[in-house]
């Protein structure tokens, strides 16, 4: 299979490039990183790009939280005018595959009971109570603590910044153009991806990899809130290997004509803390620090329930927490 990988230079992106050719694939790669003139923005450099290809793997976006609003709009026309500049060229083109990256961050707030009220949706954080050290979020109806556990993909998308409503919007922008052309599409809803090649020292860069920098420098890792806040680490070779799975079932696991969202994480909830501890350790210190900061929107805890992934495409994630760490520890971007 000959396929489009945008953004197939960066993290992500390069190891799925690795992974299809590992898998007897075709990749092709359209990143500015390699060329200027490639931008997914780009009617011409698309069209061109999409020539005998089978399917695509969107990789290419801005990504992380970001500094505030004033970058919204590089956040949405890079995101979002990509996506849609993309998918006018593979309608065009009959190109009727595609695999998306898609994150993790559409749910907002992950999925928490109420000893009283079961299955509850905490609205955002306050300020008031971040101030205060009030990290975990409350019972909107009674104010009790809530028990934080995995999120399902058929759980209600609630972005809380600019990157999370980008990375909404290029789903539905899939959906659509599945439905207009009878295309197969699968998003990929990526939950903390680490490992080699992740950028470092940028607005956009994973909590993993300021940690990793700090202790490169020779400096504790600063753990924002009480460290306690629940993600999901998962390993970018796994990741990688989820995308190739993917592509693979769009000949056939996977219904057409409509987006199929799946939830790509380890399965295994870690908390910051633990995460700066584990790359810590495999740095050989200096131990990390608590600091109480706080970014407001972020969430408290999203960790991810892969069982679909797992269950319909028969994807496995294959490195182990610590295993992985101690090698991130080790290597350079």
């Amino acid at each position: 299979m000959r396929v489009l990988v945008t953004g197939g230079a960066g993290f992500i992106g390069s190891h799925v490039v690795e992974a299809l050719a590992a898998r007897g694939h075709e990749p092709v790669v359209l990143d500015v990183r390699q060329d200027p003139s490639a931008d997914v923005r780009d009617e011409e450099a698309v069209a061109r790009a999409l020539d005998g290809v089978d399917a695509v793997c969107h990789q290419a976006a801005m990504v992380g939280l970001g500094t505030g609003f004033a970058d919204a709009a590089d956040y949405v026309s890079r995101n979002d005018l990509g996506t849609a500049v993309l998918l006018t060229a593979m309608a065009a083109a009959g190109v009727r595959r595609l695999v998306l990256a898609g994150s993790m961050v559409v749910y907002g707030e992950g999925r928490y009971e109420c000893p009283r009220h079961g299955v509850v949706r905490p609205g955002p954080r306050t300020v008031a109570a971040l101030d205060a050290g009030q990290f975990e979020p409350m019972c909107p109806d009674c104010g009790l603590e809530l028990t934080p556990g995995l999120v399902t993909e058929d759980a209600p998308a609630d972005p809380r910044n600019v990157y999370a409503t980008t990375k909404l919007a290029q789903e539905h922008l899939a959906a659509a153009w599945a439905r207009a052309t009878d295309g197969t599409a699968v998003s990929l809803r990526y939950h903390n991806v680490y490992g080699p090649r992740m950028p470092r020292d940028t607005p956009y860069a994973g909590v993993a990899a300021f940690f990793r920098s700090a202790l490169a420098r020779g400096e504790a890792p600063r753990v924002f809130e009480d460290g306690r806040q629940r993600r999901d680490f998962v390993h970018v070779r796994d990741v990688a290997g989820a995308n190739v799975t993917a592509l693979e079932a769009l000949g056939g696991g996977v219904a057409p004509g409509a987006l199929t969202a799946y939830n790509t994480g380890s399965g295994v909830p870690r908390t910051v803390g633990e995460t700066a501890r584990a790359l810590a350790d495999a740095h050989g210190g200096p131990v990390p620090v608590v600091t109480g900061e706080y970014r407001l929107g972020d969430v408290r805890h999203i960790t991810a329930d892969s069982a679909r992934l797992r269950t319909e495409l028969g994807w496995r994630p294959e490195v182990d927490f610590v295993a992985g760490m101690r090698e991130f520890a080790a290597v350079s971007a």
